[in-house]
């Protein structure tokens, strides 16, 4: 089972090197001003370097504009850019030619039928995320910490190329995966000790948990 496993939402050293040893494929810095995630450029940059050549950078940002875009791609280079607001299909299109980079758009979901915001979205879109729907009068469209039912995917095209996000940890990926076919993971609050802290015992123990699946498949 080939699957990609994102961390996302990395502020410190610590939180990177355990991401990185554990085999991160992706790793993600959160620029937004209203998460507890929240990054500065010019540190996720530092960052940034550490991971060059382990694992992709993805740089997630909410309805940002080309100013603040501009300043991102400068400081971080990453390798994705994941765009988590509200962005139309043309924006997208705008944001790839600006920058050369794929993008990665992010859905909220809490029922089957929100999957058809992704039809316009379908060759445009590099990859999809598809995140919980957040709590009415939450800020932040995602990182809540809450799942929504994985079995909505179930009937999805097996050509669209998804990460699964939302409420995942180290209990309840095994049963995330036999209920979706996604090509990556994401995951957030679900190995913090608090929001925005992230906690390298339990990245480890997310690790072990995706290899426990992993080898029970294989037998």
């Amino acid at each position: 089972m080939s699957l990609d496993i994102k961390i996302c939402g990395l502020k410190t050293e610590a939180a990177l090197d355990a991401a990185l040893d554990g085999g991160a494929s992706h790793v993600g810095f959160i620029f937004f001003a209203k998460s507890p995630r929240n990054i500065a450029p010019e540190d996720a940059g530092r960052l940034r370097q550490a991971a060059r050549g382990r694992a992709q950078a993805v740089a997630v940002t909410v309805d940002a504009d080309d100013a603040a875009l501009d300043g991102i791609v400068t400081a971080v280079r990453p390798d994705l850019l994941q765009l988590h607001g509200k962005e139309t299909p043309e924006r997208l299109t705008a944001v790839k030619g600006r920058y050369g980079l794929p993008v990665m758009k992010a859905f909220a979901l809490r029922e089957a039928t929100d999957l058809a915001a992704i039809a316009p979205y379908r060759g445009v879109a590099d990859r999809f995320l598809f995140d919980a729907k957040p709590p009415v009068g939450a800020e932040l469209p995602g990182g809540n910490g809450l799942a929504f039912d994985w079995r909505i995917l179930a009937g999805l095209d097996g050509g669209i190329d998804y990460m699964l996000s939302g409420g995942l940890n180290a209990a309840n990926i095994g049963e995330a995966l036999a209920l979706s076919k996604p090509t990556g993971v994401d995951i957030s609050s679900g190995v913090e000790s608090a929001p925005g802290v992230k906690d390298p015992a339990r990245i480890a123990e997310f690790f072990r948990a995706v290899r426990a699946v992993r080898g029970a498949r294989a037998a």
